[in-house]
């Protein structure tokens, strides 16, 4: 007997109806999809988003009133992101905001499959994590091996485009994982998020004032949209 496979729910934020008929139609070709609403702009995408549990967003950029980078920004847990453009130019952009993967219009299904198995293989990696947020370490895959990582060894984690760096005291770890996942795996009464960039470990602050803290000898700036919820 087979183990049921995982289902991911998912929401569809294109105004273009073409756009979207074509997504719907790739999304219903893959058993492990759930396609639990479609909308056309960023103040009905949110109601979604409040509504339901949504696993993966297909987000188009240039939405009516609110653009879809900017509505990206506002959105304090958002799921995971592919988004869909007929521009080139916003994938900079796109890296400090965990955006799973692109899809240029018109969208080829392969390219789509592609774009699915890159958004299930951060969801299974995020899955193990959370498995493993109570423990002492965490394993985390780098190719074909699986790194353990010490928990009290970490002094601070930096995001750098799509990839993270783990700096321990003697060397630094790096992945090719969103910021945002690996914190979700963190205890919050040890580690905090104070920039889209770090996270650090409170008891390796060294020095630490309104709008900077040092760790490791390093100075790392807090941002403003963090400080209100950041207790050092």
């Amino acid at each position: 007997m087979h183990p049921a496979s995982k289902k991911y729910n998912c929401i569809i934020v294109e105004d273009e109806p073409i756009a979207a008929e074509i997504l719907e139609t790739f999304i219903s070709r893959d058993p492990e999809l759930i396609l639990i609403g479609k909308c056309s702009d960023a103040v009905h995408a949110s109601n979604l988003l409040s509504i339901h549990e949504v696993d993966l967003m297909f987000l188009d950029l240039h939405l009516p009133v609110v653009k879809g980078f900017d509505f990206l920004k506002k959105l304090k847990n958002p799921p995971f992101v592919i988004v869909t453009t007929a521009y080139h130019q916003y994938a900079i952009e796109g890296y400090e905001l965990d955006i799973a993967d692109y899809l240029l219009k018109p969208i080829p299904y392969e390219r789509f499959a592609t774009a699915v198995g890159k958004f299930k293989y951060l969801m299974e990696a995020e899955d193990a994590l959370l498995e493993m947020a109570e423990r002492d370490h965490i394993f985390i895959s780098s190719g074909k091996k699986q790194i353990k990582i010490i928990l009290q060894d970490i002094f601070y984690i930096e995001s750098l485009r799509e990839y993270i760096h783990i700096h321990t005291k003697t060397e630094t770890f790096t992945f090719k994982m969103p910021i945002s996942k690996i914190e979700e795996s963190l205890n919050p009464n040890i580690f905090t998020r104070i920039h889209k960039s770090y996270i650090i470990s409170k008891p390796k602050i060294e020095v630490k004032s309104a709008t900077v803290v040092q760790v490791k000898g390093k100075k790392l700036p807090i941002g403003r949209t963090y400080k209100p919820f950041i207790d050092l």
